[in-house]
């Protein structure tokens, strides 16, 4: 979701717009994602009514996959670590449609854009600084999703000498195992009361290939004793669509075992993620824990014979072993949507576009975890909780309206003990505290809007998150 998109027919923005109004509108109103939807057409390669324009340049926001900060400081540090503003493209995309179409755009735009640099006065300049005076390559930068277009458009593409024309690629929390999350996003609204943005997102979900292709491809549907991959046949029963589902496991079949030139894989550690699921009468029960296998393939089992489990974590949406499709990886504690954005993540940027190697890439420790609700109402205190931490000293948090310089700004007073928000597992949008000892705080927003909590340990890695506020009505289908 980290692209505007424009709808031609419509003459309007459907996605991505500078205001959190905007963002209101679009999930609690009859009809607000309804351009969104992929139609007919569309599913037949009929394409053109919906167009990229370019990457976010606002935060955007939606249920369970939380909140995607804008790419500005992303672009304006990969353009400050180059010879010349020529020398860097930004490759917005529809992210509705699937991963292989936009790789093949993807494939097509950086073919081109490397032949105008290659013929641009800057890059003579810039060959002349080098010692072996080389040609410029290619050095591809990807958020998320962004990822899998880049491992497919250099392994799967139509041009067979991307690979060998690019330098390096660093990708930042992309799922190339797929992610739990997007099966929740199917799944969600089902089988309990949940407020309204969460059946609009599921419905939109259904529609989309681009979904479909995040979808978890390692084993992680737990039926007690045993541990299986998702069929297409689960998909649908979780509420998504047979059809696509068996598209994407051809896609990510083809893919498998591909690598990238160059890789290296920004992964985000310490957050609470969703790793697994049961699935009971297509209502999906997620879980905090993973499994691993033996190198015969065999699952790994307890003294008892059960499934071992192992708890990775991640970054709140990919879990740490799918972002990674190498052991060379550099993790830091920082969410999802901010791993294009939060200062740690940008150093490395700028190391790995510079060459600047020769200690190793930089690395960060485990660090703190911070966890906040899916969705708030004005005026109804909230929990914001802070795992890896048994004391408040030294942590400062804050929570202020986003695009609103004279918005709301609050900071929030954390204490170390029972949580009392344990009881409420939707409250921080994982699989709920279950009673153990947390650093946490209360908080409430005085009205609708979008709002960043961030969590400061003065460590220089601020982990934030985004919360969407949007007042109580009724449940109102689309």
């Amino acid at each position: 979701m980290g692209s505007e998109l424009y709808d031609t027919e419509r003459d309007t923005v459907v996605w991505g717009l500078a205001n959190s109004g905007w963002l209101l509108r679009a999930w609690t109103a009859p009809g607000g994602l309804r351009p969104l939807h992929l139609t007919p057409d569309e599913r037949e390669g009929r394409l053109g009514r919906v167009v990229a324009r370019r990457l976010l340049a606002t935060p955007a926001w939606s249920p369970v996959l939380r909140g995607v900060e804008p790419y500005t400081d992303l672009v304006a540090t990969v353009t400050r670590s180059v010879a010349d503003p020529a020398a860097v493209l930004e490759f917005p995309y529809d992210w509705r449609l699937p991963v292989a179409v936009n790789a093949r755009l993807l494939a097509g735009a950086a073919r081109a854009h490397l032949e105008r640099w290659r013929a641009h006065p800057a890059h003579a300049a810039a060959r002349r600084h080098r010692v072996d005076e080389r040609e410029g390559r290619l050095v591809f930068v990807a958020h998320s999703m962004g990822g899998l277009l880049t491992l497919a458009a250099l392994t799967d593409g139509p041009d067979g000498d991307l690979a060998a024309d690019t330098r390096g690629v660093l990708t930042l929390g992309t799922p190339f195992q797929g992610s739990a999350a997007a099966a929740l996003i199917l799944n969600t609204g089902r089988g309990t009361p949940v407020p309204l943005p969460h059946r609009r997102l599921r419905d939109l979900a259904a529609t989309l290939p681009g979904l479909h292709d995040l979808l978890p491809t390692f084993p992680c549907l737990d039926e007690g004793m045993t541990v299986r991959r998702l069929t297409a046949v689960d998909v649908a029963d979780l509420g998504g669509d047979k059809d696509l589902a068996e598209q994407a496991q051809a896609f990510h079949d083809r893919l498998r075992g591909r690598t990238l030139p160059g890789h290296r894989a920004v992964v985000g550690i310490s957050q609470r993620t969703v790793q697994s699921l049961a699935l009971r009468q297509g209502v999906v029960e997620p879980f905090e824990h993973s499994y691993r296998h033996h190198g015969d393939g065999e699952l790994m089992r307890d003294a008892d014979g059960a499934p071992r489990r192992f708890d990775v974590a991640g970054d709140g949406t990919v879990h740490r072993e799918s972002a990674a499709l190498t052991r060379v990886t550099v993790p830091l504690a920082l969410q999802h949507g901010a791993l294009a954005k939060g200062q740690a993540a940008l150093d490395a940027v700028t190391s790995f576009l510079e060459e600047d190697e020769h200690l190793g890439p930089p690395q960060a420790a485990a660090g703190l975890g911070l966890g906040v609700p899916d969705l708030v109402a004005p005026g109804t205190h909230w929990a914001v909780r802070v795992h890896g931490a048994d004391d408040p000293a030294g942590l400062e948090c804050t929570v202020e309206e986003v695009g609103a310089p004279a918005g709301f700004r609050a900071r929030t007073a954390l204490y170390a003990g029972y949580d009392p928000y344990a009881e409420e597992p939707e409250d921080a949008g994982g699989a709920g505290d279950r009673g153990e000892d947390v650093v946490a705080g209360r908080v409430t927003v005085p009205a609708p809007g979008l709002y960043r909590v961030t969590l400061d340990s003065g460590d220089d890695t601020p982990l934030t998150q985004l919360v969407l506020a949007a007042p109580a009505g009724p449940a109102r289908t689309d």
